[in-house]
């Protein structure tokens, strides 16, 4: 087969279409809000309310109705009890996550087991199934996604700012737990468009990974916020083509492709890549610059100065 065929070839089907859509919609909505779950630091967020639908779609399933619809609700309502809760400073954000984690699928299991009958037919939820995606999904994936970037775009500045410094963010009159809850549902809804395409288990890998690799390639938010959903759409739409002609799961191929992305990325970022770092090291010393304000606004630095110089944050 010529590469043409390679590529062509999987747009004659249907099934494939549909999937090849939904895998590249998936992709630029995870990116996009991936990338202020990444620059916020708390990915654990992200574990904590994919696993969070998982008791919303079994709940759907015992009284026989929409499992997304079951998902997206259960999501959405773990993601706000973890905004209210989070507000209290005593505990940090990432204890309430692991509490209402932890609980949220436990009660999944005990709803799941209670289901007479039950022969497996959440299967799909949990590890996708892409290839079964219909019109309708479609639509709905497209509908939820265009809202969510729409979202992104209007909360954008406050969200980055509430990020670096919530306190000066609140002294500065932003509602800061109302941009927390906005923050946590748009997560949840991301990873309730992207559950079919590689799963309940997988997904945090769709929302996190590519932005992560736009984070090592960058240091400048708005480049960051373009490169991220790239990433993470061409990463599914490739994973996509490889289980199409290898027939392997299509779900874990989008993980692994994204995946070997952000090793590269780590590897051979030309300023934050291991090699670059190991290269400035043997260079020596180097002067350090003043220390910079970020600009926000017109996608200047996502970082200040201290970073400028290379260090971790």
């Amino acid at each position: 087969m010529t590469f043409f065929d390679l590529v062509a070839e999987p747009w004659d089907h249907a099934f494939m279409q549909r999937a090849l859509l939904v895998a590249a919609m998936s992709g630029i909505v995870c990116g996009v809000v991936g990338s202020h779950v990444v620059l916020r630091g708390m990915a654990f967020i992200g574990d904590a309310v994919s696993h969070a639908v998982f008791p919303g779609i079994a709940v759907a399933f015992v009284l026989k109705a929409d499992l997304v619809i079951g998902g997206a609700a259960a999501g959405l309502a773990t993601a706000l009890a973890i905004a209210a809760v989070a507000q209290n400073r005593r505990l940090k954000e990432d204890t309430v996550i692991g509490v209402f984690f932890a609980a949220a699928f436990g009660l999944g299991i005990v709803v799941l087991s209670s289901a007479p009958g039950y022969s497996g037919s959440l299967e799909s939820f949990l590890f996708g199934q892409i290839l079964g995606i219909s019109d309708r999904d479609v639509l709905t994936v497209a509908g939820t996604g265009t809202t969510l970037l729409a979202a992104a775009a209007i909360l954008h500045s406050r969200l980055v700012t509430v990020s670096l410094d919530r306190e000066t963010a609140r002294a500065n009159g932003l509602p800061v737990a109302a941009l927390d809850v906005a923050l946590y549902a748009m997560v949840a809804l991301a990873i309730v468009i992207s559950l079919q395409a590689v799963g309940n288990i997988l997904v945090l890998a769709l929302l996190v990974t590519p932005a992560a690799c736009a984070r090592l390639l960058t240091d400048r938010l708005g480049t960051m916020m373009l490169v991220a959903p790239l990433i993470g759409s061409l990463g599914a739409v490739c994973g996509l083509y490889l289980s199409y002609h290898l027939d392997l799961a299509a779900g874990g191929l989008i993980v692994l492709v994204l995946t070997g992305v952000f090793i590269g990325c780590w590897l051979l970022a030309p300023r934050h890549g291991l090699l670059a770092r190991m290269r400035l090291r043997r260079a020596g010393p180097q002067p350090r610059p003043g220390r910079q304000v970020a600009a926000f606004g017109n996608g200047g630095p996502v970082t200040t100065g201290m970073q400028q110089r290379g260090d971790d944050t």
